[in-house]
């Protein structure tokens, strides 16, 4: 048995003690910010029914810890959206705006692994389980991270940088970012980029995204004469219905086709995908089985990029898709154009003529961190309403080696890829914040394509 004299034993508790001390701060301060996400992240904003009023306590009490100026406004009752200010020191200079939503999808809990707002560490894997884990509460607590790093670092940033933390993105946004970016607050702010979510990417890059493709929600209603259910006759609402759906099947395998050949990426097609089909007459023990029905109605999800042709597919639809010669109707659930109000698409340039996108590419590779090329977001998301201002947003979530799971069962992020993101972040609005404009005397920052 080895033996220690009192020396070498206070020596040795010395060396410990000091090793200790060396990692303590670091192994307290991870502890911490997984800590703020994870409380984040157990508060439960999904919908039908999101808390977003203890949301936005949380949001404020973060603002107050890191000295933010903080303001409330309800555009519309009971949805609180958050705006937080960073004052920089030329404060007349257009601002960096970073954009998050609160509110998080609805989860089936008896499909996941984990409880879905307990936001569980799985220590085997460091994944942390929990809705909006993906999409999007790490990305706006990790632009508070980032702050907080700066700040610390005594950093003072040339720009002023708000921090705004909106309701409603998941069912449209209309009461929350589209609002707020028509109103006379985002006016004065006098916004020079915005920074909104991106999406996981499975490779060991990341993401940006330049666009984003935009929702028609078409139904199709068809009609007919109503029928016995051996009868055979021409032009019944379920056959023409029918030939609608085929012609539909056809033109989504076309843009499917082009992604599966390496020809586009997905946000770069059209996409169609049927999501609802309403036929049939009901009986109490399910439907009427020798009745033809009178009328049929298919719904469908498409999403349109900014580089198709809008017009041809809403030709399409009225001329063969869903033709009034076949006793068919269609209406718009919702319509969002892919062009501006000048009828140029909207989009944001990721050419020398966007500075920004420059600056975010460099700050990513200072951080080590690796570039996909410049992609479409292939969903929605509120940065639609800041680009239709003029102004011009990227979309970007610092998620590499993560599989996609916005929306899905057992979401998950890996705590050490959060961490990461965090110091992305700090380069990113590090370099944004100090961006100096152009000799000029004129700020370039808003030019779009």
């Amino acid at each position: 048995m080895m033996s220690f004299s009192g020396f070498q034993f206070h020596r040795l508790f010395y060396f410990i003690s000091v090793a200790l001390l060396i990692q303590q701060p670091s192994t307290i301060a991870g502890d911490s910010i997984l800590s703020r996400f994870q409380q984040y992240l157990q508060i439960d904003t999904a919908h039908p029914s999101p808390n977003y009023h203890k949301a936005a306590d949380f949001i404020l009490s973060q603002a107050k810890s890191l000295s933010l100026e903080s303001r409330t406004i309800e555009f519309v009752k009971n949805k609180p959206l958050i705006l937080l200010k960073w004052t920089g020191k030329n404060p007349d200079l257009p601002s960096i705006l970073l954009n998050s939503h609160t509110d998080v999808v609805p989860v089936e809990p008896h499909k996941w692994s984990h409880p879905p707002f307990d936001a569980a560490i799985d220590h085997e894997n460091g994944n942390i389980y929990a809705r909006g884990s993906q999409d999007m509460k790490c990305v706006g607590l990790q632009y508070l991270e980032a702050i907080r790093k700066l700040k610390e670092s005594k950093f003072e940033p040339l720009r002023t940088i708000y921090v705004v933390f909106v309701p409603d993105e998941e069912i449209g946004g209309h009461d929350g970012a589209e609002k707020f970016a028509n109103s006379e607050i985002f006016d004065e702010m006098n916004v020079g980029i915005v920074l909104d979510e991106g999406l996981a990417s499975p490779e060991d890059y990341y993401r940006l995204f330049y666009a984003e493709r935009c929702p028609m929600w078409l139904v199709i209603k068809a009609t007919g004469a109503p029928g016995h259910g051996a009868k055979l006759y021409d032009n019944t609402a379920m056959e023409n219905l029918l030939k609608s759906i085929e012609s539909v099947r056809r033109f989504r395998a076309s843009q499917l086709d082009m992604v599966k050949a390496g020809l586009k990426e997905e946000g770069e097609v059209v996409s169609v995908n049927m999501v609802f089909l309403k036929a049939g007459t009901p009986s109490p023990t399910g439907f009427v089985m020798n009745l033809q029905p009178s009328e049929a109605h298919a719904g469908f999800d498409i999403r349109v990029p900014p580089i198709a042709d809008q017009a041809s597919l809403e030709r399409r639809i009225a001329e063969e898709w869903a033709p009034a010669s076949r006793n068919m109707t269609f209406e718009y659930k919702q319509k969002v154009s892919v062009y501006d109000a000048n009828g140029k698409p909207i989009l944001t340039a990721y050419d020398s003529s966007n500075p920004w996108w420059s600056l975010i590419e460099e700050a990513i590779v200072k951080a080590k961190g690796k570039i996909g090329k410049p992609e479409i977001f292939p969903a929605s998301t509120d940065a639609r309403y800041f680009r239709m201002k003029g102004v011009p947003a990227i979309g970007f979530s610092p998620m590499a080696n993560t599989p996609i799971l916005l929306h899905d069962h057992n979401e998950f992020l890996n705590k050490e890829e959060y961490l990461k993101g965090i110091e992305v972040y700090e380069s990113i609005l590090k370099a944004f914040a100090s961006f100096v404009e152009g000799k000029n005397g004129k700020d370039p920052l808003r030019d779009e394509l």
